[in-house]
């Protein structure tokens, strides 16, 4: 049993961080928030625009800040962006105010996941397949360095992988707080 005030969900775009995290704050009654969602409502810019007038390491910067915002306080379902875990900072920010679960899934279902969506600034590329695995091989030890518990989604519909992650949580993580 590993306390924590926050559940923090991390793992690469496609994985169900935010379709499970709706799920799992409804059903242990904490606050959602997902930080590209709170990036772009704090900028007022989509990520795509802050990608293109900032570059990565601008993104990153205000990456960085929100994380640090909304993990100063507690009862909190944090739903990261896949690449949140590039910064020592941040990993070290996760596991000190997070139950931190790794959401795995496998590139193949990245692609179907993704087939869609032209949102993702890192996959605005014809080699889609390539930029996932490179993605995969440098985030994957990150992903495992920060995690407390992983579930891998694959082949799973959002609201069973949210059923079945709440029972492991049950037995694995005890939430802290003045809202516990």
């Amino acid at each position: 049993m590993n306390p924590a005030s926050n559940l923090v969900l991390v793992g690469p775009m496609g994985a169900g961080k935010s379709c499970i995290g709706r799920r799992l704050a409804e059903r242990f009654g904490l606050l959602l928030a997902d930080a590209d969602r709170e990036i772009e409502q704090r900028t007022g810019a989509a990520v795509t625009t802050i990608f293109e007038c900032e570059g990565e390491p601008g993104f990153r910067a205000r990456e960085r800040a929100t994380l640090e915002q909304l993990l100063a306080g507690d009862g909190l379902l944090l739903a990261t962006g896949g690449g949140a875990v590039l910064d020592p900072d941040n990993r070290a920010l996760l596991r000190a105010r997070g139950f931190v679960v790794h959401l795995h899934v496998s590139v193949e279902q990245q692609l179907e996941r993704l087939a869609r969506d032209r949102s993702r600034p890192l996959l605005a590329r014809p080699d889609r397949e390539q930029v996932l695995r490179e993605l995969a091989v440098t985030r994957a030890p990150l992903y495992a360095q920060v995690a407390d518990l992983r579930f891998d989604t694959d082949h799973m519909a959002a609201a069973d992988a949210a059923a079945q992650l709440a029972q492991q949580l049950v037995t694995r993580w005890q939430r802290t707080g003045a809202a516990a």
